[in-house]
């Protein structure tokens, strides 16, 4: 086999953290991104350049403040302690965080443009039939929005398989726990082991450009069907 058993942990343990990232993070952003879409707060734009940090940011910056707050002497690794947990540093839980935050802009701003793009029409037509707001949000705005969950979703999913350097600075490289598969090419690399670097990484091109492909091809869909 091409794939080592812990080549093939590793894919496995990066697969589980994108799925539960992605789970998590349209859950989370989707009521954000609803109110983003449609509040008139005048300060919005720092909410909306606090989501977007982690575009700018440097990973490893990001990654050695998650390290400080998760650690054993961070607020949430003292609470952890506290409450007779243990820190949630070099933990795969640790990992799902890390990415969630990390990850964070790929979806909300997705979901923020379809939410937007909806406009208040339809939802208003719906109130004259005497929706309530839950009815309209969920009979006319999420089907309408639903080429940004698939992009949000997708999006969200392809970012947190390529992460590293969050990754590795809150998780460490762990077989089995936290050594996710960039971590693991990193490593086969560094060990001038390339054809399983090739493997890995092949891997991992193969699904980006899976997902993508399902993104393009459902939105030209959705606008065909629109049309």
């Amino acid at each position: 086999m091409m794939l080592s058993p812990e080549d093939i942990s590793a894919l496995v343990i990066t697969l589980k953290l994108a799925v539960l990232t992605t789970l998590i993070l349209l859950l989370l952003t989707t009521p954000l991104a609803w109110w983003m879409a449609r509040t008139r707060w005048r300060y919005r734009y720092l909410l909306e350049a606090v989501v977007a940090l982690p575009l700018v940011l440097p990973p490893t910056v990001l990654g050695f403040y998650l390290l400080v707050m998760l650690g054993a002497h961070g607020p949430v690794g003292k609470f952890m302690t506290a409450i007779g947990g243990q820190p949630l540093a070099f933990t795969f839980a640790g990992l799902v965080i890390g990415s969630v935050i990390y990850s964070l802009p790929f979806v909300v701003q997705p979901l923020q443009n379809a939410f937007a793009a909806v406009g208040p029409r339809p939802l208003e037509v719906a109130a004259t039939l005497r929706a309530s707001p839950l009815d309209r949000f969920f009979t006319v705005a999420v089907p309408l929005a639903q080429p940004g969950f698939v992009t949000a979703a997708v999006l969200g999913f392809a970012h947190t398989l390529g992460e590293f350097g969050v990754v590795l600075m809150i998780g460490g490289n762990i077989p089995g726990e936290t050594r996710v598969a960039s971590i693991a090419i990193y490593d086969h690399v560094e060990n001038l082991d390339y054809l399983h670097a090739h493997w890995l990484a092949g891997i991992l091109i193969a699904v980006s450009f899976v997902l993508l492909a399902v993104v393009y091809g459902f939105n030209r869909r959705f606008r065909l069907l629109q049309s």
